[in-house]
């Protein structure tokens, strides 16, 4: 028989109470050190939602703003597991930190809720807009509705249908055989019987010293796929050849396309220009400075069309160097000796009653690189002058908002977009994506 002598019970006892103590010591830094990882992780969501608010300061946060609006749907239901997480930790876990550890997860709850709200604000605003829009673009453009529903929540998260490729074909259409060769990139509608269909001519962006005709192409395809023509068209860039050699580059787009409408399938009396950003100000220009019968409408992304008002707000210290831009494309500040340039380049002083074509306008509220001011300006001048126009504003969003077809910037492009050609320009309309 063993005999067990009081120190060896002490010892044992000893021995219990520092295990159990250990034990506790390690459970109260787990559970206090994932209670501060809750609350980091609130911290960083929200700092990331933020970006659905406010306006970005640099080109890498204007890059996130993008995948916060259109993207950040994704990440509201990160936010909504990481909250049930928090909360299922805070209930069942007795830490015995005290009301530190309570205040960290309470913390950690608020700060993940606010994030997740921001980040579905982009979904809620846009399905907003879009119970307004079909009315607005009927009461502008005239023609009907492109489908009842303008925003679907279900092709936001899991029913995204792939864009199907069409083929397409380059051709050289100014400068042969120089330096300064100039193609454009032709997308036939999907059915390989179309005929006679219309042409929606794309000018690029890129602060007019940058880019190409390969910008975004999805969209291209989106677009033949609802049975137009597509020419993704190049220009000449900025400091070599400032404007008006944009001007003449798009105008040659345009009557090679008419001179090679046969062979292209195209109807050469039906076409339609579109650009974003540096894109909008040379496609609203050429409509609106050249007037030409063909050309039944222009849509503007993002874009700035009084180059005045433009010189007149920017800054070397901006996101894009305005100045450095301006320098490059019109020579500096307006003078007498460039004048002529700025008017040229401008589509807010060339608007006409009589030929000016009907505008479809979208813009970003918070956008940087292109403040919104620029498309509320020719809005306001176009409908004071009677011209058809509409102006989409999203309060959300940046530059390059239709990035992301299936969100909620690029849902509420399609549809607009669908329904403007449609009415300009007798398409199909049909938004099959």
């Amino acid at each position: 028989m063993i005999k067990t002598t009081h120190r060896d019970v002490f010892t044992a006892l000893a021995a219990n109470v520092k295990r159990w103590l250990q034990r506790r010591v390690v459970r109260v830094v787990v559970v206090g050190l994932m209670r501060w990882l809750f609350l980091s992780f609130g911290l960083l969501l929200l700092a990331f939602a933020l970006l659905t608010v406010v306006r970005a300061w640099n080109t890498t946060v204007w890059k996130m703003a993008i995948i916060a609006g259109e993207y950040g749907h994704y990440f509201g239901l990160l936010g909504i597991v990481v909250i049930c997480g928090i909360v299922a930790h805070a209930t069942v876990m007795e830490s015995g930190g005290g009301k530190l550890h309570w205040w960290l997860s309470g913390g950690a709850v608020v700060t993940t809720l606010a994030a997740t709200v921001l980040l579905f604000s982009p979904s809620v605003l846009a399905a907003m807009i879009g119970q307004r829009l079909p009315a607005k673009l009927a009461a502008a453009f005239g023609g009907r509705p492109a489908r009842s529903q303008v925003v679907d929540f279900g092709e936001m998260f899991w029913r995204r249908p792939a864009v199907i490729e069409v083929p397409s074909t380059s051709h050289v259409f100014a400068h042969t055989g120089t330096a300064d060769a100039l193609a454009l990139e032709f997308y036939r509608p999907r059915d390989p019987a179309a005929r006679n269909f219309p042409c929606v001519v794309v000018v690029h962006g890129g602060g007019w010293d940058s880019g190409d005709n390969t910008q975004l192409a999805e969209f291209n395809h989106w677009l033949a796929g609802q049975g137009y023509g597509v020419a993704a068209i190049s220009y000449r860039l900025a400091p070599a050849h400032p404007w008006p050699a944009q001007r003449e580059d798009t105008l040659a787009a345009i009557d090679w396309l008419k001179t090679h409408a046969s062979e292209l399938g195209l109807d050469p009396t039906r076409l339609v220009l579109m650009g974003r950003s540096a894109g909008a100000q040379i496609a609203s220009a050429v409509a609106y400075g050249v007037p030409d019968p063909a050309v039944r409408g222009v849509i503007g992304l993002y874009g700035v069309y009084d180059m005045a008002f433009v010189w007149s707000i920017s800054r070397e210290d901006d996101v894009l160097n305005s100045v450095k831009l301006m320098n490059q494309y019109l020579g500096g500040e307006p003078t007498a000796t460039n004048q002529a340039a700025y008017d040229s380049a401008s589509a807010q002083g060339l608007v006409d009653p009589r030929q000016t074509p009907p505008t479809l306008l979208m813009h970003g509220t918070i956008d940087t690189l292109c403040w919104v001011k620029h498309s509320q300006r020719l809005s306001a001048r176009l409908q004071e002058a009677g011209v058809p126009q509409a102006l989409i504003e999203l309060p959300w969003a940046v530059h390059a908002f239709d990035y992301n077809l299936h969100g909620p910037g690029g849902q509420l492009t399609t549809y607009a977009v669908a329904s403007f050609l449609a009415a300009a320009v007798g398409g199909e309309n049909q938004l099959d994506r």
